[in-house]
């Protein structure tokens, strides 16, 4: 997955602001002659899959223009310790000031994406999918390197989709009232989901109809199995809540098609990286 550079642009400029104002690398202007140029390697110190290589051309561009960057592991690709994932060659004081802001969003968004893979390795036919558990102002760079390490993307905003949940469905009166307010008012383009933590639960959306998804949350996996039989291939199944890697592969055996990891994005740990002087 690529992301507009307009979309990108914004979020390294706050990050490279919040790094440099208002005096700029104090560091870098005392002890680097201006005009001196070098190479430097960003560089893998796991084993993981690379994601934010984007975002981390961007950072040393918005410096430094000028610069020769050349990505030698891209987006989505898997690394080795020691692997050489970036090449910067130009003015050294530009590279120095873009150095941590690259590495931030290089190191998170690829660990995100490596944490992705270790759940999709696990679930077999089943899909794993993010959630809107995202760090505030980051969704789209970590819901794209969710991408980068093969998992597939849940809503990106309120507005995607309905998706109805507990809290919506006691507000509203139960789940009867909710479905037949939903198929009053939905679009014909817009999918509807409905949360239920009980096989009674579900009997009532299968009964009531208007739903295109159902989000199995926190059932047992033996009540998964059974919730999967009970839809018969009616509405696409999610599974969701408690799930830890070790679990994934029973879950996936129950038949669900999608299972939602909250953890890919709110506990994914950074990937090391490191910018070494060539």
């Amino acid at each position: 997955m690529t992301l507009p550079a307009f979309l990108l642009e914004p979020l390294l400029r706050a990050a490279l602001t919040e790094d440099l104002a208002p005096w700029g690398d104090a560091t870098t202007r005392a002890v680097i002659p201006p005009g001196t140029k070098g190479q430097v390697e960003m560089r893998s110190r796991q084993s993981g899959v690379i994601s934010g290589m984007q975002a981390a051309e961007l950072a040393f561009r918005l410096i430094d223009p000028t610069l020769d960057i050349d990505i030698l592991t891209p987006d989505a690709a898997a690394c080795a310790p020691g692997q050489p994932v970036m090449r910067v060659t130009g003015d050294i004081a530009a590279i120095l000031m873009a150095e941590r802001v690259a590495l931030n969003f290089a190191g998170r968004m690829s660990g995100i994406a490596t944490l992705t893979a270790r759940f999709v390795a696990e679930a077999g036919p089943a899909r794993i999918t993010c959630t809107r558990k995202t760090t505030p102002g980051l969704r789209a760079v970590e819901k794209a390197a969710v991408a980068h390490g093969g998992g597939a993307n849940h809503r990106f905003g309120l507005g995607d989709a309905i998706l109805i949940k507990d809290n919506h469905i006691a507000a509203a009166g139960g789940i009867a009232a909710v479905l037949t307010r939903v198929k009053a008012v939905r679009s014909h383009m817009m999918r509807v989901e409905i949360e239920v933590d009980t096989l009674a639960q579900l009997q009532d959306v299968l009964s009531t109809g208007g739903a295109d998804c159902v989000l199995l949350d926190n059932m047992d996996t033996a009540t998964l199995r059974e919730a999967v039989g009970l839809v018969a291939g009616r509405m696409i199944t999610e599974a969701s809540g408690n799930m830890t890697l070790p679990r994934i592969a029973e879950v996936a055996a129950t038949g669900v098609g999608y299972i939602s990891v909250g953890a890919l994005t709110h506990s994914a740990a950074v990937l090391d990286l490191g910018l070494d002087y060539v």
